[in-house]
């Protein structure tokens, strides 16, 4: 009888506050070049190395996640963290989508900017052993040395660099936002009148 083969499934967690087109690219780019099956897009209530105050209520931001990616079938909005304590410690989410989806095998997406201060993670050493990782070149996070680690992969993704920062403070100067947010993400976004302060 065949052992039915694990659904490789990238985590891909942030804030996404708001999430943009730079997400969806990368997301795209694991997809198609890192064997992923599935991309799922993790939303953090609190991350513990963010500050709070930025942060809009995490159901609007699940609901534009979900807007952004409902006519993608690899990708799927994961509101884990929202069930979880907070700050949300990654070591806990794998955790727990591990115990929840046991047919599936959990990589992690992380910036170089992560990985540069992986080691102040918690737990870092027990997700390096059980998961793999797969890092995207950020512009001003040089990693030197290649991993050596077996379960850690420097990808080659394109680096794009738009930021949710920069997305929140143009909406407040009133700024047009095409093109760097979904069309109907940047619609709700306007009809809600968010990141307007």
């Amino acid at each position: 009888m065949d052992v039915a083969k694990p659904i490789k499934t990238g985590i891909l967690s942030g804030s996404f506050n708001p999430i943009h087109t730079g997400h969806l690219i990368l997301a795209q780019y694991m997809a198609e070049y890192e064997g992923l099956d599935e991309v799922w897009f993790v939303v953090s209530p609190q991350n513990p190395m963010k500050h709070q105050s930025v942060l809009i209520n995490e159901k609007l931001r699940l609901e534009m996640v979900e807007l952004a990616i409902k006519k993608n079938t690899r990708f799927k909005c994961c509101d884990i963290e929202c069930n979880l304590p907070v700050p949300s410690y990654t070591i806990n989410t794998l955790n727990e989508l591990e115990k929840k989806y046991p047919e599936r095998k959990f990589s992690l997406i992380i910036g170089a900017d992560n990985w540069l201060i992986f080691n102040r993670w918690k737990d870092a050493e027990n997700i390096l052993s059980r998961f793999s990782i797969l890092i995207y070149p950020r512009t001003g996070y040089k990693i030197e040395k290649l991993p050596s680690h077996p379960n850690v992969k420097l990808t080659t993704a394109p680096c794009i660099e738009i930021s949710s920062t920069f997305i929140r403070s143009a909406i407040a100067e009133k700024k047009n936002m095409n093109f760097f947010l979904p069309e109907n993400v940047y619609k709700y976004i306007l009809g809600k009148d968010l990141y307007r302060q």
